[in-house]
């Protein structure tokens, strides 16, 4: 009889394993504990891993923690559930105990606690599953090389990740999107263009995840060409019109490579439109220049029943500073408390300190930077002392470089940029000064260079650089393209 009354509440806790199954769940923990039919691995791993999936840890501990006998299985749904429910030091805790144990850990035990060494930060313990893998031989395991692969990636990992992905026998499409993204995200913009050249060759099928990431990486990379390779894969493949993620990432990638009419094209036939897109567009009227027409377009979305969040109104407030709009600027900044509610954050007022500058306002620029509630961020300082350099403020000047030589006193660029307002002002007394402190500090500035992509190639220009190969030529194309200019001011002064 207590063979039968197992078998058929194990069969009822297995059928009810949704969160909707609760109180079923609680009604066959009791049967099982009036009937005395515990000790019992089965129910009670059963048990485990529907107050598991149910979400009641406490419940789960107390079942787990009773059992005399704890199989691998309950192991793993103990450390997968805490990981679930993003408890990832008690994850961790619970393979600790699993190691002093002596227990050899299976390939469902080591794919959670990838995910809890990114929980907690723990590149150490990612490293550790990294040679138990190895050890036991588990990296043929799909769902073990794609959990190590998402372990190196999100922490930053990325040569190892690299590798991790080179060494994986099967890619699918998750595999290859979560390279992109974070090759993407990090900065390593040819490295996912690369990964898509990959994913072609290989007929691994391109979906919807892939586009915003390689979109992204178009766009940081400046390749309109590629940029519109990719959209045209979209419009072949995709309604890309009904996906607003994707619409989103095209107006981006157009207004960041320079085809301010693209941008616009996509925004107006885009059907499912939110707030990122509008924003996404009013950002590109920003770094264009065209202020009044990010204006136009809040306006407009505001109409329509959208509320800016931080990020639309740092955007909006990019544009005003980009096209010396100070008035609107400044009621919209002092509007973000006032009608919709948010405490201005570091970017906002970076942006306005940054408006104020451009256009003169250094002395209402320092006063908004300290009537802050917080200390100002070396960006907003930095927002500042740019603002002096372009007004030759000697005085304000001095102040913002002063503070941002205690806050981060090993940037070249903050003692350069004082130096710069010195040098305009013929103060060669400071000038000396400030080259002292950048020998004594041992400091050099990376010199800036302009870029050009060619055929997937990025070609840059420094300053006085006479050893590219093609010098010759374009300083001749540059001298005739001035020379109608210089001819046509001979003819005026004749």
């Amino acid at each position: 009889m207590s063979h039968t009354s197992s078998f058929y509440l194990s069969y009822l806790l297995r059928s009810r394993l949704s969160h909707s199954a609760v109180s079923q769940a609680k009604q066959c923990h009791a049967q099982i504990l009036l009937q005395g039919l515990l000790p019992n691995a089965t129910l009670q791993t059963d048990l485990l891993l529907v107050y598991s999936r149910c979400g009641l840890l406490r419940h789960a501990r107390q079942v787990f923690d009773g059992m005399l006998r704890k199989n691998m299985h309950s192991w793993n749904i103990m450390i997968a559930s805490h990981v679930q429910n993003s408890l990832y030091s008690d994850a961790i805790a619970v393979f600790c105990k699993f190691q002093r144990m002596g227990l050899r850990p299976d390939h469902y035990t080591l794919p959670p606690l990838f995910k809890a060494s990114i929980g907690v930060g723990d590149t150490c313990l990612g490293k550790t599953c990294h040679a138990l893998v190895i050890k036991l031989g588990y990296d043929e395991y799909v769902v073990v090389g794609s959990c190590l692969l998402e372990s190196y990636a999100e922490s930053g990992a990325m040569s190892e990740a690299r590798c991790v992905f080179s060494d994986m026998s099967f890619k699918d499409s998750a595999a290859w999107n979560l390279m992109i993204s974070r090759f993407a995200r990090t900065g390593l913009y040819m490295d996912a263009l690369n990964c898509l050249r990959g994913m072609i060759l290989n007929k691994v099928k391109i979906d919807s995840m892939t586009f915003p990431s390689v979109l992204n990486a178009c766009g940081r990379e400046g390749d309109l060409i590629k940029g519109k390779e990719v959209h045209g894969q979209i419009v072949r493949g995709f309604m890309f019109s009904a996906d607003a993620a994707i619409g989103n990432a095209l107006i981006d990638m157009y207004g960041k490579c320079g085809s301010l009419n693209y941008a616009e094209t996509v925004f107006k036939t885009m059907t499912d439109v939110n707030l990122v897109t509008w924003t996404t567009m009013i950002s590109c009227y920003g770094m264009h220049g065209k202020g009044e027409e990010s204006l136009h377009l809040f306006k407009k979305m505001i109409d329509i029943g959208f509320n800016p969040n931080p990020v639309t109104l740092t955007s909006i407030l990019a544009s005003c500073s980009h096209s010396g709009l100070v008035d609107q600027g400044m009621q919209i900044f002092n509007s973000i408390h006032s009608e919709y509610g948010f405490e201005p954050s570091v970017e906002h007022y970076a942006c306005i300190v940054d408006l104020l500058g451009r256009c003169g306002y250094l002395v209402e620029a320092l006063q908004i930077l300290e009537s802050m509630k917080s200390s100002a961020t070396t960006s907003i300082w930095g927002a500042l002392l740019a603002g002096c350099v372009m007004q030759k403020n000697v005085k304000i000047g001095e102040i913002a470089a002063n503070r941002l030589f205690q806050i981060e006193p090993y940037n070249a660029s903050n003692y350069i940029a004082l130096c710069s307002i010195y040098e305009t002002q013929g103060m060669l007394e400071g000038v000396s000064s400030v080259r002292a402190k950048l020998r004594d500090l041992d400091l050099a500035k990376a010199p800036g260079y302009s870029g050009i992509n060619i055929a997937g190639r990025f070609h840059k220009f420094y300053q006085g650089n006479l050893s590219l190969p093609l010098e010759h030529i374009i300083h001749e194309i540059s001298f005739q393209i001035s020379k109608p200019e210089m001819t046509d001011d001979c003819e005026q002064c004749d």
